[in-house]
């Protein structure tokens, strides 16, 4: 019996989606090109770098700079809909709609990450007994984005989001 080639072997790296939020790419309300969600600079007295941070919406196409320090992330959404950012509502720039829903991605770190767990004809989980991160971004994706069955039809989806960035 011959090994599988780690090209073939997708290891689940614990990631969660909270993880991929330092850098989100979104469509620019002003424009609809790329605009960049990130971190905010401190403001004086301010220290927190983590989830709840200050953000800021920046498009260089066309100057639209926004902030929110609102202090929270709404990441519920509706599955059968555009997904958005968590911070400014606005829409995720890395998506597209397949017959069976939506794939998107916050960044493109994120969207790698789905197209090697979705493209792995052997996908290793967290063992049962192991404790820590069990819902991670693989173990949440769509059962349809989980069945080998519609693997071509997905990676197809991945492929059209990285065209659309060069479009823009």
């Amino acid at each position: 019996m011959g090994s599988i080639s780690m090209r073939h072997r997708f290891r689940d790296p614990r990631s969660t989606k909270f993880d991929f939020l330092s850098s989100v790419l979104v469509r620019c309300p002003g424009c609809e090109k790329v605009a960049h969600v990130g971190t905010a600079p401190d403001s004086p007295g301010v220290h927190d770098r983590g989830l709840f941070a200050s953000r800021r919406l920046v498009c260089r196409n066309c100057g639209v700079a926004k902030e929110s320090s609102r202090g929270g992330v709404a990441l519920h959404r509706d599955r059968h809909a555009p997904a958005t950012d968590p911070y400014f509502d606005v829409r995720l720039r890395l998506q597209t709609e397949t017959r069976h829903g939506w794939v998107w991605a916050y960044n493109l770190e994120h969207l790698e990450l789905i197209k090697r767990f979705v493209q792995a004809p052997l996908r290793e989980s967290i063992p049962r007994h192991d404790h820590g991160r069990r819902m991670t971004v693989v173990a949440r994706l769509p059962s349809w984005m989980q069945q080998a069955k519609n693997r071509d039809e997905v990676l197809r989806a991945i492929t059209r989001i990285h065209a659309s960035l060069l479009r823009t």
